[in-house]
């Protein structure tokens, strides 16, 4: 039975649940805000790098393909080599302290599932490591399903009570990959209907030229 004081704490290692078994765990040696500003630098480079491509390729594209391109240049290697650092790693991520390594076990204050090789977690970085704009809202919508519906049925909390775990951690590094995703595909089902649209203008007044030929 947790006590009152664990509650509060945390188990052994500080993490929710109190009885979560987290193997092998090693504090992160780098600190916060080191690990954020090594990771920032590293996205204004690539992305960066990016824009220069983009502008040099096609000088005229539209800020707003030009913001789509980026997106999606951020989100795939994310997928790909973050997560799929965590695809690879998730059996010792308790104990990993490489520069990827610390990134996901400072997440891990806000969902301990991380560091437990959880199922559902390990599945769905997996998948989505491999789709794009409706895999990510979709996999995102299950991940706060499955946490809520613990902490809201079952009683089991992943994050610690600290309200910056939740909200920043949790709820809007999770929260981005909803917003704009699902910008984009909005944005595309637009371009697809109108593209239909148009195609059926065409349709009709070829059909039309054709009838008045034939009347002629």
């Amino acid at each position: 039975m947790s006590t009152p004081i664990a509650k509060v704490l945390g188990g052994p290692t500080g993490h929710f649940p109190v009885e979560a078994e987290i193997i092998g765990y090693l504090a992160n040696t780098w600190s916060v805000p080191t690990l954020l500003i090594v990771f920032a630098a590293g996205w204004g480079v690539i992305l960066g790098g990016t824009n220069l491509l983009v502008k040099r390729h096609n000088p005229t594209l539209g800020s707003g393909d030009k913001a789509a391109i980026l997106w999606f240049v951020l989100t795939g290697t994310i997928h790909l080599f973050f997560e799929g650092y965590f695809s690879y790693n998730h059996a010792k991520m308790a104990g990993q302290q490489d520069f990827f390594g610390q990134l996901w076990k400072e997440y891990a204050w806000s969902d301990s599932r991380y560091l437990t090789s959880d199922p559902f977690v390990l599945c769905m970085e997996t998948v989505t490591a491999a789709l794009v704009s409706l895999g990510q809202i979709y996999g995102d919508v299950l991940y706060y399903a499955t946490s809520m519906f613990d902490h809201y049925h079952k009683g089991v909390t992943y994050c610690r009570p600290e309200a910056y775990y939740f909200w920043g951690y949790f709820f809007f590094m999770n929260f981005i990959w909803i917003v704009i995703p699902g910008y984009l595909l909005y944005s595309s089902i637009e371009a697809s209907g109108r593209a239909f649209q148009a195609l059926d203008k065409q349709s009709k007044i070829g059909q039309s030229n054709g009838f008045n030929k034939k009347k002629n």
